[in-house]
């Protein structure tokens, strides 16, 4: 049924590309759902359980990470042979270093009073930045092939994308 070691782009029959069709993403894990869902295997022997199972899981796993902007950026990368090095290469531009710090600040500061409109403000800003870093993101991947960039931008989306949570929980801790 599922080819479990083709890669997820070509599951979904997907152009390997950061910018992908969404919609085409999303239909294509319905129909593949709908073929290998547990419960269509339920009256069948335990291999056959099993397999079907196996291949959920890998669905599911595939349209997780081609869902996420950054995963799908990560595992682009890895097809392409290389490691966006999360734990690796801490080294970043003297540019984002500082704007690493100003966020910081700011979460803090609107932590610590308690702000809500700041901490949404911070939240908004925040999401545009992401925006911008996708699309140099599919720039980088899919027009120029500047790999070594790419990962950059891959660490910086992790950046950004653990400061959305910490904001997130923050405006949960004021709403309890």
């Amino acid at each position: 049924m599922i080819d479990l070691k083709q890669d997820y782009f070509a599951l979904f029959g997907l152009v390997p590309a950061f910018s992908i069709d969404m919609e085409k993403l999303e239909q294509a894990y319905i129909d593949i759902q709908a073929r290998v869902h547990p419960d269509r295997f339920a009256h069948l022997s335990d291999t056959e359980k099993r397999l079907s199972m196996q291949w959920a899981t890998h669905a599911n796993e595939a349209f997780r990470t081609l869902k996420s902007p950054l995963n799908r950026g990560h595992y682009l990368l890895e097809l392409r042979g290389v490691d966006p090095g999360f734990d690796t290469n801490t080294a970043m531009s003297p540019d984002f270093l500082m704007e690493q710090m100003e966020w910081r600040e700011a979460l803090g500061e609107a932590t610590d009073a308690a702000d809500e409109d700041a901490l949404d403000d911070l939240s908004r800003r925040l999401r545009q930045s992401t925006r911008a870093l996708e699309a140099e993101l599919a720039r980088q991947l899919d027009d120029a092939g500047d790999l070594e960039g790419a990962a950059d931008s891959v660490r910086r989306m992790k950046f950004l994308e653990k400061l959305q949570h910490e904001i997130n929980d923050a405006l949960t801790a004021l709403e309890s």
